[in-house]
């Protein structure tokens, strides 16, 4: 048995920081993203792409690549249906993806990206109230 070296869909292809392919939907959409501290960030929800409009045709000679990984809240709209705005997705550049395995090591401090605003936001002006919210359990 041997395995297509070639894409099915020009779009499921992408090369990944270490020039390997990447099929966006089995290795990008869904997956755990961490920092430079193994600290989860966030899972993927979408992918930003660059190189080609809605509705236009691929050439092999100029694929599209990825631009962003977009997280959000993606599951909202999977149950109830519509779509989010897309000034309420959080883009993480793709320059900052270091590697992609089971996870997807970025080469950024969580603290550092926007996608984490909302955590940021819950410790520190709900959980840092509650007494002994401010440490670590001991």
């Amino acid at each position: 048995m041997t395995r297509r070296n070639d894409p099915r869909h020009p779009l499921e292809w992408y090369r990944d920081p270490d020039g390997r392919g990447v099929d966006a939907r089995l290795h990008l959409l869904d997956r755990q993203m961490l920092d430079t501290d193994r600290v989860p960030v966030s899972t993927v929800d979408d992918v930003e792409l660059s190189g080609i409009e809605i509705g236009d045709s691929t050439e092999p000679e100029h694929p599209p690549v990825v631009a962003a990984l977009l997280v959000g809240a993606a599951v909202l709209p999977r149950i109830f249906g519509g779509r989010i705005p897309r000034s309420q997705w959080n883009r993480i550049p793709w320059d900052v993806v270091a590697k992609v395995h089971t996870a997807i090591d970025l080469r950024v401090h969580a603290d550092d990206l926007d996608a984490t605003w909302t955590e940021q936001f819950a410790r520190d002006r709900i959980v840092a109230r509650i007494p002994g919210g401010r440490h670590a359990p001991e």
